[in-house]
């Protein structure tokens, strides 16, 4: 496997790993009764909430979940 190889793997396995920690925020967010559902549609990241769909970037919800979370805790 050659130094081009390895980095894209690499790559891959981080966004695999940030798809997860979405996830699992979304998650939380929905088990706290902060959202009613999460996920992905037309490659952009959608959040249920309030009775709206708000429609993000996947690293601008992993943010948006993250305060979410915290200024309920």
């Amino acid at each position: 496997m050659d130094e081009e190889q390895v980095r894209d793997q690499m790559d891959a396995e981080m966004l695999q790993i940030s798809f997860n920690r979405l996830y699992e925020l979304g998650n939380q967010a929905i088990q706290l009764g902060l959202i009613a559902g999460h996920g992905f549609q037309g490659g952009m990241y959608e959040i249920l909430k309030d009775g709206e769909a708000l429609t993000m970037s996947p690293e601008t919800a992993q943010t948006y979940l993250e305060e979410l979370i915290q200024n309920k805790t």
